[in-house]
């Protein structure tokens, strides 16, 4: 067959003609749906990129970095996207960017879309079944994960400690004199919001063995935190403090809150995770762990590069970015109550 798959493989493979091939490949809805399946499982088993594409790849003269993310929506991916494109303007690169919305499938779609028209790509991919991704990235396309609990392929990963990020907010809940934390989750499935719910568990073990845990599912959204808070105002008893696995979380608790009459942090604490900027903003400040998500973002295309430049081996281990404390008031007990009294 040669080095470089043509569209002609792929047509073999999937026992269709070329021009099949070509209208299910460019989206054409004149084919039908199990022909149209065969084709990208053809054109994913063979990793075929689109021969004017591939032109440009192996010749780098695209200039142009795809970026694939879950979403598109809220602040984090917004600052994330922030960091990329100062280091992108910095190089005189363009970006192209896809969001696969929270979905699998729509993820593999969507790098399979970038593949030969651009030189590297960045993935933030928070799936804890990461499998599907690994089979669709290439060899001949460099590649940066972010947040993933993939490793050893590409030219590396990049995590945030988010299980030593929730042990750090628990200590501090723990030290300010909080014992009944409860903690709002993130999506089922997704590394990020697994690793902050073991980090909130062990700690809750290790600093307060006798104290168990109250888990409320979220989404990393601000409804599902409104809804959670709800949730705990209805507790008998009531939690003393609330840790959401991410800021847009915590503002959706701190709502709930306030529409019940709730004082925070003096009938109740509330602590986020990322230190979104509008964290900063509201009313109390919001107790976060602070990641600088735009350098994420950056740093992150700067490994690409230097790895486009410089290629060696995948490693099998990420780079763990560790996240810090920001103590705000949302957390800050009266100087002049003495830690715990609002357990009796």
């Amino acid at each position: 067959m040669g080095d470089v798959v043509t569209i002609r493989d792929v047509a073999r493979l999937a026992q269709v003609s070329v021009a099949t091939v070509s209208r299910a490949l460019n989206g054409q809805q004149n084919v039908a749906s199990t022909v149209r399946e065969r084709v990208l499982d053809a054109a994913r088993e063979l990793k075929y990129v689109p021969h004017h594409a591939a032109r440009s790849l192996s010749s780098r003269r695209t200039r142009t970095i795809g970026v694939v993310l879950p979403d598109l929506h809220g602040e984090f991916f917004s600052e994330l996207m922030r960091g990329i494109d100062v280091v992108a303007r910095e190089h005189d690169l363009h970006l192209l960017v896809s969001s696969y919305h929270g979905h699998p499938d729509e993820q593999g779609t969507a790098l399979r879309a970038m593949r030969g028209r651009v030189d590297g790509l960045l993935v933030l991919s928070p799936f804890v079944d990461s499998q599907a991704l690994a089979s669709e990235l290439g060899q001949s396309q460099p590649a940066v994960l972010i947040n993933s609990h993939l490793t050893g392929v590409g030219l590396g990963t990049l995590r945030i400690d988010n299980y030593g990020g929730a042990r750090a907010m628990v200590a501090h809940l723990v030290e300010r004199g909080f014992r009944r934390i409860a903690f709002v989750t993130g999506p089922k499935d997704n590394f990020d919001a697994d690793e902050r719910l073991r980090g909130y568990t062990d700690a809750l073990s290790d600093l307060l063995p006798d104290a168990q845990p109250i888990v409320l599912q979220g989404a990393f959204d601000e409804s599902s935190g409104h809804a959670a808070g709800h949730a705990i105002l209805a507790m008998q008893p009531r939690p003393d403090a609330v840790f959401a696995a991410n800021d847009m979380t915590a503002l959706g608790v701190l709502f709930a809150f306030h529409q019940a009459g709730l004082r925070v942090p003096e009938d109740i604490a509330v602590a986020g995770f990322d230190d979104i900027p509008l964290a900063r903003y509201v009313h109390p400040s919001l107790t976060t762990i602070s990641v600088d998500i735009a350098e994420l973002g950056g740093r992150a295309l700067r490994t690409l590069l230097a790895g486009r430049e410089n290629p060696t081996p995948p490693t099998q281990d990420a780079t763990l970015i560790a996240p810090h404390l920001v103590a705000r008031e949302s957390t800050q007990r009266n100087a002049d109550r003495p830690p715990g009294e609002n357990l009796k």
